[in-house]
């Protein structure tokens, strides 16, 4: 995914609480939500930056010499940029991208 082209913001922004809980009716159980989708984009953009960089790794037998490759760090460059997970998933939230579902709610439809 590329998150570069996301509507989020990359700097703090100030939310109404109000917005936030109008999906779920309840602020914490919407910032819970938010919070583990935040984790699953740190996770998945860690792993990108992980198998980009490790393209233009080069090892060598002395440790002493740390040779800086000009791709490594403009692909580092590029992630710095980024939003913060918490962004994107607080944007993919508003916009209703995020897919969630509370099984303690349906078992209790379910029994009903």
């Amino acid at each position: 995914m590329d998150y570069k082209k996301s509507k989020a913001p990359v700097n703090t922004v100030t939310r109404n609480i109000m917005d936030l809980c109008d999906e779920t009716g309840n602020i914490y159980e919407s910032v819970a939500i938010i919070a583990k989708r935040a984790n699953q984009i740190s996770v998945q953009i860690k792993e990108d930056l992980s198998k980009k960089l490790a393209e233009f790794a080069s090892y060598n037998e002395s440790l002493e010499e740390v040779f800086e490759n000009r791709e490594q760090i403009e692909i580092s460059r590029y992630y710095e940029k980024l939003p913060k997970p918490s962004l994107l998933a607080t944007q993919e939230f508003i916009e209703g991208k995020v897919y969630w579902r509370d099984p303690a709610k349906e078992s209790q439809t379910a029994e009903a």
